[in-house]
């Protein structure tokens, strides 16, 4: 942007005289706000922050005891970043709340606009419900409720389970595009035996056209990616001998079969293995992304900042913000953001030192 030319004599008070004019009938110069809105470089309100997962836990449980999930219609603590307060985002694109359901318990069937995956934390053999097929949750398995897609949750376990939600609420939102409905009944009607998606579509095949029994939306017709596919995937790449990435690890992206292209219109999500030791060289991109610990130790060092990483921890690493991930033990992470949607916007770009 070019140096602002300066004023003359009084010429700013006849300017400022003018504007009180204007603003009334909703008109401001542009000139005065160009600056601010036309920025160099990102600059996000969001902060980095960290949530501990035990304390988040710890509340999660305790509102367990007070009301129900069918009472709550979704039991979720939002992770809502400190710098976007009464946003209810974790970056202005993004939500991001744990949800526990527990042992007997069916949070009710609804569908909306929004894109939901599940990322699951705890628990074992709960599932959620998408159209009427079940996808039976097991740790650190990614589950994915596609905008428009009827679904429930229900946990027939003697065990609590708890997964991170990710949505785009904020994106709808600005856009003005949220719709919702409930359906009449707790759970939607089971239509094919569980995990009939994934054997369809799961392991890089799919119905041949004109399938009588194919009945998924033919834009996004996987919806689980279990964790005994994509971990043994990652340690397989780690075990080829290629060098990891310099900046990312060993890194695999989640895609929908139809296209190779990211799992939802507005989320893209990926896994990364750092072997221990490994310490990436420094990386920023305009995708403020989630991560979620997966397994083992190490720092993340973000503009300077550095911040411990424990199983199960969430960390937000907001937009254009230098990272730096170091791997104590062998360090598994999950990440989701929105580069999917700045893809498809001509917005996406990064820096790698």
């Amino acid at each position: 942007m070019h140096a602002a030319e300066p004023l003359k004599n009084d010429q700013q008070s006849q300017l400022n005289a003018l504007y009180e004019q204007m603003e009334p009938e909703g008109l401001y110069p542009l000139w005065e706000k160009l600056a601010a809105l036309v920025l160099p470089k990102p600059d996000s309100p969001a902060k980095v922050h960290k949530w501990s997962y035990d304390n988040a836990r710890d509340y999660l449980m305790r509102a367990g005891d007070l009301i129900s999930a069918k009472q709550a219609e979704r039991r979720v603590l939002i992770l809502e970043n400190p710098g976007l307060p009464g946003h209810s985002g974790i970056t202005p694109s993004l939500y991001a709340g744990l949800q526990l359901i527990l042992p007997g318990e069916v949070a009710p069937s609804h569908r909306h606009t929004q894109c939901a995956l599940r990322f699951v934390i705890e628990g074992d053999g709960a599932y959620t419900a998408v159209d009427g097929e079940k996808a039976i949750m097991k740790p650190f398995d990614l589950v994915l409720t596609p905008g428009g897609q009827w679904h429930d949750h229900s946990n027939p376990t003697d065990t609590p389970m708890i997964w991170l939600d990710g949505l785009d609420i904020p994106t709808v939102r600005h856009f003005d595009a949220s719709f919702a409905e409930g359906y009449p009944e707790d759970q939607f009607p089971e239509q094919v035996p569980p995990g009939d998606s994934l054997n369809r579509y799961g392991r890089n095949m799919r119905p041949l056209k004109g399938h009588s029994a194919d009945r998924r939306p033919a834009h996004q017709p996987l919806f689980h990616y279990p964790y005994a596919d994509w971990r043994p995937a990652l340690d397989g790449l780690a075990a080829s001998g290629e060098a990891p990435d310099p900046h990312m690890g060993h890194a695999l992206e989640f895609l929908n079969p139809v296209n190779g292209g990211p799992i939802m219109a507005t989320i893209s999500a990926h896994v990364r293995l750092l072997p221990e030791g490994f310490e990436t060289k420094p990386r920023r991109s305009t995708d403020g992304t989630i991560f979620v610990v997966v397994e083992g130790t190490g720092e993340a060092v973000i503009e300077g900042e550095t911040i411990a990483l424990n199983p199960r921890e969430i960390l937000v690493v907001p937009s254009w913000k230098q990272v730096v991930f170091k791997a104590e033990s062998q360090l598994v992470l999950f990440g989701y953001s929105d580069k999917a949607c700045q893809e498809k916007l001509n917005l996406y770009r990064e820096e790698n030192a």
